[in-house]
């Protein structure tokens, strides 16, 4: 019996080292300053293990504008070899639009200006984010350049804040489009969480809608996009990122989209090795 249950233990005493190696990361800096308006901005970075001079992914997270953090973000690109930091930004609730497109880009130009002090390659980033967070993602992929967008915030404002790659996931697109698509509940929803984004209710507001709209944002110059939507989502309907894909398409931008069939919004579909292979995929071919 004693052997037995030694032999058990030891079973399980692999078992769990075996799990521990896999899900090691490298170094991790938590809440880091990257900028300062009213509060503190912060940003944590995580770099993967055995990778040196990894490309950096720049994780927006969601949460309908006004809630969400940047604890817990996915690791699956980590895993990969790719670092992460993961953006505090300002929500709705703290400030309306265009502040937290401000955050990100000062956040990317604090991460680019600091690369060999953290050690991730500055040259090529990638943005990506999930929800309201692939709104902003796709946002931030789709105004290289734009001024209006860009903000004062942080020390390294003559540091680019451009990507060079962007991934979508089920963010909306189109804010003049999206109440129509939506079902009542939907509405109910949306509504107030676009009216504490702008300011005001988006139909009072159509010029900061369409310049928080990332198919209006499209140009031929914009760097490739990766979008996931799944087939089943309620909350942010498909036709968010239809609509993006044909302003892409139009423009000649290179778009990968993926339905994630039998997904929901946010459902486990996306936390799958599966699902993170494409995006592993999409980024080889792009930043290669």
């Amino acid at each position: 019996m004693m052997r037995k249950y030694t032999t058990q233990t030891t079973l399980v005493t692999a078992l769990l080292l075996l799990l521990s190696t896999q899900l090691v990361v490298g170094q991790q800096y938590k809440n880091i300053v990257y900028a300062k308006t009213g509060r503190d901005l912060l940003v944590d970075i995580y770099l993967p293990e055995n990778s040196p001079n990894p490309y950096l992914v720049v994780w927006v997270h969601g949460g309908a504008w006004h809630s969400g953090s940047k604890e817990n973000p996915p690791k699956g690109l980590l895993e990969n070899g790719y670092a992460l930091a993961s953006v505090d930004y300002r929500l709705s609730v703290e400030a309306p639009f265009p502040a937290m497109a401000h955050d990100v880009k000062a956040a990317i130009r604090y991460l680019r200006a600091n690369a060999k002090k953290y050690g991730y390659r500055s040259d090529k980033i990638i943005v990506a984010g999930s929800s309201a967070g692939g709104h902003l993602a796709a946002l931030i992929g789709t105004t290289n350049g734009n001024k209006e967008l860009e903000g004062t915030l942080g020390d390294f404002l003559t540091t680019s804040s451009d990507v060079q790659a962007t991934i979508d996931l089920y963010g909306p697109t189109n804010f003049t489009t999206i109440l129509s698509q939506s079902t009542p509940h939907g509405i109910s929803v949306r509504a107030p969480a676009l009216a504490l984004l702008l300011g005001k209710p988006v139909e009072q507001v159509p010029d900061l809608a369409k310049l928080a709209s990332p198919v209006y944002q499209v140009d031929p110059t914009d760097p490739p996009i990766f979008i996931a939507h799944g087939e089943q989502d309620i909350q942010v309907p498909i036709n968010q990122s239809l609509e993006l894909v044909g302003a892409c398409e139009a423009n000649h931008v290179r778009v990968q989209f993926e339905v994630v069939y039998g997904a929901g919004h946010g459902t486990q579909e996306y936390d799958k090795p599966q699902f993170t292979d494409k995006m592993v995929a999409f980024l080889k071919e792009v930043l290669k």
